[in-house]
């Protein structure tokens, strides 16, 4: 007899969903179970229970699933600062999810791969469109709220379940899968995790995934904060997915297994519950692990455990009572969200510099001329969905002004290329090389320079790409819409060779070649064997575009980036500058019309000081999905389609340096040590954190902190009046900041704490009201692997930016001192106060970590270390071996311990680097000393000093 349904726990919506969770899997077998823990989970059906896939891509709208709508960049959502609009946002993408899974449920998961949360702490990475913010704070907020509209507003069942990327310390794509993010215990404990924390605590993100990196290096995949720290944020249980092929790199790329087997086991030890890799791989992986005793049915039991937990709520199980059963594919592309995607375009907006001539007058501007690469054509970026219409600028503005009122120029050059054979030429099918004396139309091609000596060739008939033939042998074609795909296959550069040129396609890597049959494939591996060709320049396209501009009232230059290239998942930047020629075209614009207005649309910040410096306006927004066009429109003119007034409301979420000088290298990440980003900065920032302007003034006044004085858990709130100043409406975001004053360690130059929102009509006043706890001062503690709220005084502004603070007033803040530390606690190393030459590498034998030596003469020092009792001997634990000698002498490589001075203060103790712990005695030592470790080698791996 076959009991009902309504008696199958794991079935019965009024269980609690451990129960439920729970009499699911005890009721799958061991093949069944380890079946699950893959990104493509197979269907069960003798329990009637079917399939299940992680992974709908949906960052700023549904991906990779055909038409949907398609709102801005993550980077650009974050610009609006408004967590309610990402809200909004997230619910209308997770409809459009859900809709498309009913429609085609095997094709579409419900676990959704989004928000990014990784903070921008570089400007260069390839992937900063798809994060919020350099600052924790303010990424956990807006994440946190983009989740919450995935995941819907039910209180026990899930629209979609969101999973927050990529967890740990992932800001590079340059060797990502092998680079470690150096992580000392104060920029992991006050940066990096408080950005994951919100959204998992307040469980609006159910999932995490995993990133390809090291952390001090160990794989992330491999992390003991998944399971010890992550988890310990939630009331449910967490679901944590690897990214694609990232176990598969354990015992690949980065060769800590020798095979899948102990490469998948220790993932799975580690807290990874799903797979993500397109083959049987991990189903044989894990069953090997088991067989060999790597793994028990209990580790598997536990990762199933987080996955189901995740179906249930999902309500997979429960048809009938699924809140969001009803949502079909008319939300989809419906006019709700048409309007969403307007409004979120036009709130990305940040208005950078204004002397006046914004905003333009519809009815006065004249005749307008739009330049520039991205003045009529909107770019999708990896993670974009198939927008189901596209509004670009200059489509916008003729709207408003009329077709006639508007003119339009790429600044694209004009060439024909000819080798020994012809002239190369585009039509129907593969491109040929034809012999001719005049130049055909079809030997016409455009060139859109994207940067870093990165260009592609328009036909009249499309985009220049390969066409796959086989594994080194691609013809090209010309009927591409422009680099687009994982592998952009429409990029190529130019090498000079001779009196001409031989031309490489990036994505092969082979140059082309003309053959016999007068096709042209990318066939050669050397220059040798390539084709020579020489370029001829039928048309400056800067030299056009400043005659255009000559001859308009006003130009709107439209510079940017392509996201594709240049600077992408797996290719991160290597400068700061404008791509290609468009600094040139900058330049031409505005000299041959100075009433020249730069619209600035890319997914990262760059370095436009000249621009800032000479132009009368720039805008930035991020790209800004099917209604860019119409976001920037509005802004522009200071009012919608209807009329109805609009104030630049966006705000910067990251600095925008001078130069790429101004950054430290790429791959540190210690942002207190090497004074990055915002918040320890010392330079002059191109434009600030924060930094937006309105169309209006704002005036703070009568600044009030209810306290002068708190206790560690107390809380003041601190209220300003503004006042809007001007004669429009107006939007301003007032933001609170703090700096600590004195304190043990280096603490930041300035911190957000909060900010609003406040709309403002001309002469009005509003009083705003930020709450301050106590407990938002606290630092990590090194000396007690604690957080600590310091007695100290703090600096409490209020202000546009994060360098432009109207109000300022001291907060006492009667905490704690961090006292001495005492020789007698053993002192590990990743918890010294300051060091120079090394960096931070996990102990695979042991808990936490230990500190290598990179460099001769490095040093690490533990400041305010206090002797009051006789002490006879120190001990040292190295962990590895240490490189004896070095080339070019015999000295052995040692550590010495000095005392206030690295260089002259007395020696405590000198040691060998040996595998193990040596011991030395120490002369009689007496008060309070800054004690440094000196590393007479590299390669030198300390774990911890004991006295005794």
């Amino acid at each position: 007899m076959t009991a009902s349904p309504s008696r199958i726990v794991f079935r019965d919506p009024q269980q609690k969903l451990a129960a439920r969770v729970s009499d699911l899997l005890g009721r799958l077998d061991l093949a069944e179970k380890i079946a699950l823990l893959h990104q493509h989970q197979t269907a069960v059906p003798r329990l009637g229970i079917g399939s299940f896939r992680t992974g709908t891509e949906a960052l700023h709208g549904v991906a990779w699933l055909g038409t949907a709508s398609a709102f801005p960049q993550a980077v650009g959502l974050a610009s609006s600062w408004d967590p309610d609009l990402l809200r909004r946002v997230g619910a209308a993408v997770g409809a459009e999810v859900r809709a498309m899974h009913h429609r085609d449920p095997e094709r579409v998961g419900l676990n959704v791969w989004a928000p990014v949360v990784n903070l921008l702490r570089d400007p260069r990475w390839g992937r900063n469109e798809e994060g919020y913010a350099e600052d924790p704070w303010l990424t956990g907020l807006l994440s946190t709220a983009y989740s919450e509209g995935l995941r819907g507003d039910d209180p026990r069942w899930l629209r979609t379940a969101p999973t927050l990327k990529h967890f740990l310390a992932y800001n590079n794509e340059t060797d990502r899968c092998l680079t470690s993010s150096n992580m000392p215990p104060r920029v992991l404990h006050e940066y990096e995790l408080p950005a994951f924390r919100p959204a998992i605590a307040a469980g609006a993100a159910v999932a995490v995934m995993a990133s390809y990196n090291l952390i001090n290096g160990r794989p992330t995949h491999l992390s003991p904060l998944i399971n010890e720290v992550l988890r310990g944020w939630a009331e449910d249980d967490v679901m944590v997915v690897g990214d694609a092929y990232a176990v598969q790199n354990l015992a690949g790329d980065q060769q800590l297994f020798d095979d899948h087997a102990a490469g998948f086991a220790a993932a799975l030890r580690a807290g990874i519950d799903c797979v993500t890799e397109p083959g049987p791989l991990s189903e044989t992986s894990f069953t090997t692990a088991l067989e060999r005793g790597l793994i028990t049915e209990s580790d598997v039991d536990a990762a199933v455990r987080h996955i189901l937990s995740v179906r249930v709520r999902l309500g997979e199980f429960n048809p009938d009572e699924d809140p969001y059963r009803g949502i079909g594919v008319d939300v989809i592309d419906c006019p709700e969200h048409r309007a969403l995607a307007r409004e979120a375009a036009r709130a990305s907006v940040v208005l950078l510099a204004n002397d006046g001539i914004l905003p333009l007058d519809p009815a006065g501007v004249g005749r307008v001329a739009v330049i520039g690469p991205l003045g009529d054509t909107t770019f999708d970026d990896w993670y974009s969905g198939t927008p189901p219409y596209r509004r670009t600028l200059r489509a916008a503005l003729a709207d408003r002004l009329g077709a006639e009122a508007v003119t339009f120029h790429e600044g694209a050059d004009r060439v024909a290329l000819r080798c020994a054979a012809g002239l190369l030429v585009a039509g129907d099918g593969p491109l040929r090389v034809l012999a001719a004396d005049d130049v055909p139309d079809a030997a016409l091609f455009d060139v859109f320079d994207w940067g870093e000596e990165t260009f592609s060739l328009r036909s009249a008939t499309g985009f220049v790409g390969a066409d796959g033939l086989g594994p080194k042998d691609h013809l090209l074609v010309g009927d591409r819409p422009g680099p687009n795909g994982w592998e952009v296959r429409e990029t190529f550069r130019l090498q000079q060779s001779g009196v001409g040129a031989v031309i490489r396609h990036v994505q092969s890597g082979r140059y082309l070649v003309a053959g016999g049959d007068g096709l042209v494939r990318t066939a050669a591996e050397t220059t040798a064997e390539a084709t020579v060709f020489t370029v001829d320049l039928l048309v400056d396209g800067v030299a056009e575009a400043a005659a255009l501009a000559a001859g308009s009232d006003v130009v709107v230059l439209a510079l940017g980036n392509h996201p594709l290239v240049a600077g992408r998942e797996t290719e991160d930047r290597r400068d700061l500058n404008l791509p290609g020629t468009q600094d040139a075209l900058l330049r031409a614009v505005h000299a041959a019309n100075p009433r020249t207005v730069l619209t600035l649309t890319s997914s990262y910040p760059y370095a436009i000081g000249w621009a800032k410096d000479n132009l009368p306006a720039l805008l930035w927004s991020s790209h800004g999905g099917q209604e860019h066009g119409t976001g920037l429109a509005d802004v522009l003119f200071g009012a919608d389609r209807t009329g109805a007034p609009v104030d630049p409301a966006g705000r910067l979420t990251q600095t925008w340096y001078a130069d790429a000088a101004e950054l430290p290298d790429l791959l540190d990440y210690d942002i207190i040590a090497s004074d990055a980003t915002y918040l320890y900065f010392r330079g002059v920032p191109l434009f600030p954190f924060g930094h937006g302007l309105s169309y209006t003034r704002f005036t703070y006044e009568n600044l009030h902190v209810t306290a002068d004085t708190i206790d560690p858990d107390g809380e003041v709130t601190v209220r300003v009046d503004v006042l809007n100043a001007g004669d429009r409406p107006g939007v301003e975001i007032v933001q609170l900041y703090t700096r600590q004053q004195s304190s043990r360690v280096k603490q930041p130059l300035r911190r957000l704490r909060g900010h609003r929102h406040v709309r403002l009509a001309p002469g009005e006043r509003s009083t705003v009201d930020l709450l301050l706890p106590a407990a938002d001062l606290a630092f990590w503690d090194v000396t007690r692997s604690r957080w600590v709220i310091e007695d100290a005084t703090h600096t409490i502004a209020v202000g546009s930016s994060s360098a432009d603070w109207r109000r300022t007033a001291s907060l006492r803040v009667r905490g704690e001192r961090i006292p001495a530390r005492s020789p007698r606690s053993t002192l590990k190393m990743i918890d010294n106060d300051g060091y120079a030459g090394t960096t931070p590498v996990a102990i695979p034998t042991l808990p936490g970590e230990a500190l290598r030596s990179t460099h001769p003469t490095a040093w690490a020092v533990f400041d305010d270390v206090t002797f009051t009792q006789p002490l006879s001997s120190v001990t040292a634990h190295f962990p590895t071996t240490a490189i004896p000698t070095a080339p070019d002498t015999s000295t052995e490589a040692t550590i010495t311990l000095r005392l206030d001075d690295p260089l002259a203060g007395p020696i405590l103790a000198t040691l060998p680097a040996d595998p193990g712990s040596p011991t030395a005695p120490i002369p009689q030592v007496t008060g309070t000393h800054a004690l440094f470790v000196l590393f007479s080698h590299p390669e030198i791996t300390l774990a911890t000093l004991s006295f005794s």
